[in-house]
Order: C-alpha cells, then structure tokens, then sequence
C-alpha cells in the first residue's frame, strides 16, 4: 500500500508542480507579488494531497504571533514539508537556500522568479555576505526572510548546531526574529520517499523584539531561538 501511496503522490505531486511553477514564471513580468498569489497554490495543492492520500492533517497554531513588520523567521528544518507549507502560513518571504536547488527543472526557477536567497556552503564567508546583502534588501522591501539555522534537514528529536547567520541579519536589518517550531518529520521524514498518516504542527512561537535584537548579544539570541524552538518541539511530539 505505501508503494501505491508514494506513487500517487508524487505523481500528482510532480505534475502540480510543473504546472504552477511554470505559471508562477510566466507572470512574473507582473510582479513578483502576482507571482507569490500563484506559487501560495503549490503549498495548498501540496496539503491536499497528504490529505487524502495519507489521511495527514495540518495544525497550525500562534498565527497571531507573526508580526505586522517584515522580520527574519527561523524555524527547524527536518522534512520537506515546512520548506512548501511556510507560504500558507506567512507574508510574503524570501527563503534562503542552498543554491543547487535553484538549478532544479521549474522548482528551482519558480523560486529563483520569487526572490529566493541562494548560498554557496562551502564559501561560508561569501555566503554571510549574500544573506546580509540580499536579505536586508527584501526586509526594506517588506518581505519577511526564512532561515533553517540548522542548515540542513535533521532526524526527528535530534537538532542541529543553531548558526548565527539570521541573528547577524536581524541586526544588521534592524529587526526581529520569529521563531517557528514543527514536527513535520514524524509524518514526513527526512529522505523518505514514504510518509505516515498523523498530524503535522506547526507553531509560530512569540517573537523576539527589534529592540532586545539589538541590545542582546549575538549568541544570547541564537541561544533563545534555539531554546524556544526545540522546547516547543518536545511539546508537539517533533
């Protein structure tokens, strides 16, 4: 049955995401905003699927704790689900990325079209340099920007090292941090090309202010994200 399950999944998953990467491409000539309104589809397309091939729910709660100010969302990084769902749940936002994934047929151009953030990892200097240039660019726009400081997808109950790279770009931009905690990875794990019926959710926890941004010290504030975010997931099972 999970061979069926995967099979139609992905099939219609793939197909979805051809068609309106293609689209979000195509109007990008009319703002990127115009372009965001399409690619919003794929999160909910995406959804529906688990939805009734995996009988998997979405939760999403503290929606009333996103701000009304663009600033740097930080949230664990263990499934591919977060990456596609956060666009249901936020603003519109800048993710940052590692830059392979922008040489992905239609995917990775459809983010390229939105305004994606692409890092080299292994230049983590220039890498830095991108994500403070770049991502103060899109605040000042008014776009939120989304980092996973773990930089990499990590097994449920184990998080990564937090790196400091979102607190250095609050800084520098002069704003706060939302933390957002999951458990995607109970219901989609890290490379697994099956998935288990359950609920996923997704907590957008109280932010960090501007003001205590900018007079706490850098590694004060990774720590509080890091904090936050990993205690919430203890609580939602992730």
């Amino acid at each position: 049955m999970k061979y069926i399950q995967a099979f139609l999944f992905y099939t219609f998953y793939t197909m979805a995401t051809v068609a309106i990467a293609t689209v979000v491409i195509l109007v990008r000539i009319f703002g990127r905003n115009v372009s965001w309104s399409v690619g919003y589809s794929w999160s909910l397309v995406g959804n529906f699927l688990l939805r009734m091939i995996y009988g998997i729910r979405i939760n999403i709660e503290g929606r009333e704790n996103i701000p009304d100010e663009p600033c740097v969302v930080v949230a664990n990084h263990q499934s591919t689900w977060e990456t596609t769902t956060l666009p249901v749940v936020l603003p519109p936002f800048a993710w940052i990325l590692k830059k392979e994934l922008m040489y992905i047929p239609f995917f990775g151009w459809a983010l390229y079209a939105l305004g994606a953030i692409p890092i080299v990892r292994s230049n983590p200097r220039g890498a830095l340099k991108q994500v403070n240039e770049k991502g103060t660019a899109q605040i000042k726009s008014g776009r939120f920007v989304v980092i996973f400081p773990e930089g990499t997808r990590r097994p449920v109950g184990q998080p990564g090292k937090y790196q400091p790279g979102a607190v250095i770009l609050a800084k520098k931009a002069e704003v706060g941090i939302l933390p957002i905690a999951h458990n995607a990875g109970v219901c989609w794990p890290k490379g697994s090309w099956f998935k288990h019926k359950g609920v996923i959710t997704l907590r957008v926890l109280p932010s960090i202010s501007a003001q205590d941004v900018q007079s706490m010290h850098r590694n004060d504030v990774l720590a509080a994200c890091e904090s936050k975010i990993v205690s919430a997931c203890k609580d939602i099972g992730g």
